[in-house]
């Protein structure tokens, strides 16, 4: 049994492409340098969400591969935010209020089912999944950019269905990633709380 199980796993290693071993390593090294605050967390944004770009829409996760665009673009605002914004490089961490936040979820919720049937057009797989993960990261990626402590909680439930997603389509190194990222994302959480409830004392 153990070892029809370990058998299961080399061959999964086995099959994951060079690209997507090197997508994987560079967005865990984007997680852990945007946890500690660290600037160049952006530069492995950037080299990450570029080979997704092709990796995603290779297996017709068309929402994902869309969404990887929008995060390229993101890494080059994310680090003149962090670098140039108006609260200097080192940007403290913010907090939005809860009225902020359903302001902003009820619009992105209703943007899913839009793009799930405008990508299902097109002949995406599980296109409403896809959608909604790809929608509450797009809103997720800009509090990252602006240093919002929330942002880890909707990262928490985007990574968790993303295990799934990822895992259905046979792309089980990023799956394992993202549960990896599920993890990461409590450790950032409460580094961040830390440092916020420091700003504020």
């Amino acid at each position: 049994m153990m070892f029809d199980i370990w058998q299961q796993i080399v061959t999964a290693w086995q099959a994951q492409s060079t690209l997507e071993v090197v997508a994987v390593l560079a967005a865990i090294m984007y997680l852990i340098l945007a946890i500690k605050e660290n600037i160049w967390c952006w530069l492995f944004a950037f080299i990450s969400t570029s080979l997704y770009i092709y990796l995603f829409h290779s297996v017709s996760l068309l929402s994902e591969s869309l969404l990887n665009v929008y995060y390229l673009l993101m890494a080059v605002y994310g680090w003149y935010q962090w670098r140039h914004g108006k609260d200097q490089q080192n940007r403290q961490i913010t907090s939005w209020s809860v009225k902020k936040h359903i302001s902003l979820i009820i619009p992105t919720a209703l943007a899913v089912p839009l793009l799930g049937y405008a990508a299902s057009q097109y002949g995406a797989s599980m296109p409403y999944l896809d959608a909604f993960t790809t929608c509450f990261a797009v809103l997720a990626t800009v509090m990252v950019a602006h240093k919002v402590l929330e942002n880890w909680h909707y990262w928490l439930v985007i990574n968790i269905i993303s295990v799934y997603l990822f895992a259905s389509k046979s792309l089980f190194l990023t799956a394992a990633m993202f549960a990896l990222y599920v993890v990461l994302t409590v450790v950032g959480y409460f580094n961040w709380r830390r440092h916020y409830a420091a700003q504020l004392a």
